[in-house]
């Protein structure tokens, strides 16, 4: 064999093994690796919760604990399976938990699907890699007038930082992805004179634990016709969660 065969095998059998082990790693992760779903498992987080007082001319942060407790596995009215969570909260670590809602997750075998406070998001998808992206918010109603989620139209969840490591309060986690689900800013929020908005939502999930870390802010500012002042409109908040306890 001359020299320039030689080279042409040696390429095509590193493409070969190179497109190997690209398809190994696009499918040996799941989404179930990312979001584990079985009875008993719980997480509990570090709620910081955003809201705007005195008619939105100021805001506040006020924290809680917040527990997700898998409960039992169902079937919904078309027969599709899926688990029951409870959501507890409590003030703090000392106090007794309380129940304050129950959300529902799937495994649709590419998907997660969970829905809380009556909206189902979809929360992770396959492949599992960086820059693949969905529409995470294709289940909720952002777009008829009367809508009071307009602002959740059309998002596009982009996974980044696919199995990398992640901080997450004092602890640091192992084979963590991002979602980055919006980051919109439209004016400047810093002019009191002018209407602006921000939308902002990210997660994170390390695996085999589920949702470490949570980030989301809806706010929009209504300025003063007159001029004098203005106000941060009803419906604005934010809450961030962090892992703080899980098995």
């Amino acid at each position: 064999m001359n020299l320039k065969n030689l080279i042409g095998v040696f390429l095509l059998s590193s493409l070969l093994f190179s497109c190997s082990r690209s398809t190994e790693s696009f499918y040996n992760v799941s989404v179930d690796h990312y979001y584990p779903l079985q009875t008993g498992k719980y997480i509990v987080y570090r709620l910081d919760s955003l809201v705007y007082i005195n008619f939105g001319k100021k805001d506040t942060t006020i924290s809680y604990q917040v527990k997700y407790e898998t409960d039992s596995l169902l079937t919904d009215n078309i027969g599709r399976p899926f688990y029951r969570i409870f959501r507890y909260i409590r003030k703090n670590a000392s106090d007794s938990w309380i129940p304050d809602g129950t959300c529902m997750a799937a495994n649709t075998g590419s998907k997660i699907e969970f829905t809380e406070d009556n909206l189902k998001f979809i929360k992770l998808a396959e492949p599992i890699r960086n820059t693949f992206s969905w529409k995470g918010n294709s289940f909720i109603n952002a777009t008829s007038i009367n809508s009071e989620l307009i602002y959740m139209q059309d998002w596009d969840y982009v996974y980044s930082n696919v199995d990398e490591s992640s901080i997450v309060g004092n602890d640091t986690l192992q084979n963590t992805l991002t979602v980055n689900q919006r980051d919109e800013t439209i004016n400047d929020p810093d002019n009191q004179n002018i209407y602006s908005e921000v939308n902002f939502s990210k997660e994170k999930y390390a695996k085999d634990i589920g949702l470490i870390y949570r980030k989301f802010l809806h706010r929009e500012y209504q300025p003063n016709p007159n001029g004098v002042g203005g106000y941060v409109a009803e419906g604005s908040y934010g809450v961030t969660y962090t892992l703080i306890d899980h098995n």
